[in-house]
């Protein structure tokens, strides 16, 4: 019998990729969406077991989990990991694009709450951070984001 070892980092980058995966799917299974949660926390766990991790690869988990959470349709559970994502975004003063997501992810939260108000002042920071990510491609995609929640709360 064959055995694979993976390190913490391919453990997280394989969760990671499988929670999108998953994130992708127009409809999920509540067994589907129980496995994209715990692989969510997975990719997570083993990117703080990574020697030299940093704070960007925590934002992006924590953002990963505020959106699989959202996504599940557990707000509360997805405003605990936008507020971790943000905390440490600003902390460590990273890209203005994953303080975008945070404000993103924030937003997100707040409107699945339906507190509409806090996520259109939440939107509209993260509109201000997207204006200041240079690559186009990234900025766009923040934007559409946007956009999506946007018309989820009308």
């Amino acid at each position: 019998m064959m055995t694979t070892t993976f390190t913490h980092k391919q453990q997280a980058v394989n969760s990671f990729n499988a929670v999108w995966d998953l994130l992708d799917l127009n409809v999920r299974t509540n067994e589907e969406t129980e496995k994209m949660i715990h692989l969510a926390h997975t990719s997570f766990y083993h990117w703080t077991q990574v020697e030299g991790h940093t704070a960007k690869n925590l934002s992006i988990g924590y953002w990963q989990l505020s959106r699989v959470y959202a996504t599940a349709g557990l707000g509360e559970r997805s405003m605990y990991y936008a507020e971790r994502c943000l905390s440490i975004s600003l902390e460590n003063e990273i890209e203005p694009f994953y303080i975008g997501y945070a404000y993103e992810a924030l937003s997100r939260a707040n409107a699945l709450l339906g507190h509409n108000d806090r996520s259109i002042e939440q939107a509209e920071k993260a509109m201000e951070y997207a204006k200041e990510v240079v690559d186009e491609g990234s900025k766009e995609m923040l934007i559409k984001d946007l956009e999506e929640i946007k018309n989820k709360r009308n």
